[in-house]
């Protein structure tokens, strides 16, 4: 399975309309390459290099979306995939949230999982929620990495 973005290249920096200092929307986003015998995608984007004193190994969580369509081939820019739901990022919010580090670069991973089951979760649900759900359902998964410094 496959991931990538029209607007970044793996491991490189992500223009800055995806960001805070911009509009702030998701960018595009490309599937391919998913295993038959999937039923549903989920798409999670968390920033590992999130600084916190009290927590040094904290993760942000800027996106979690779930119960994509397996034939999704593309995610436009400032779109959430019909049927598609969305959880709680580390804002308390139920959408996109894009990067705005406070110092430093900072990596942004997208990671898409490909599950042989749905989700029956809540609109409430954290990405913790969606990963314990995931267990035991995952077919495949895939990477994209943007970078990003204010």
């Amino acid at each position: 399975m496959r991931l990538s973005s029209p607007a970044f290249r793996h491991n490189t920096l992500m223009p800055s309309r995806y960001t805070c200092q911009g509009f702030d929307v998701n960018p595009p986003l490309r599937i391919s390459d998913v295993p038959p015998g999937t039923k549903s995608l989920v798409l999670i984007m968390d920033d590992p290099d999130a600084p916190d004193p009290k927590a040094p190994k904290m993760v942000w969580d800027h996106w979690v979306v779930w119960n994509i369509d397996p034939s999704t081939e593309e995610i436009p820019e400032d779109s959430v995939p019909p049927g598609a739901m969305q959880g709680r990022n580390s804002w308390g919010r139920n959408d996109y949230g894009g990067p705005c580090p406070p110092i430093g670069t900072h990596r942004y991973f997208f990671k898409l999982y490909a599950l042989d089951s749905t989700l029956d979760l809540p609109s409430t649900a954290t990405k913790a929620d969606v990963e314990q759900a995931m267990e035991g359902h995952i077919l495949d998964e895939a990477n994209l990495i943007g970078t990003y410094r204010k």
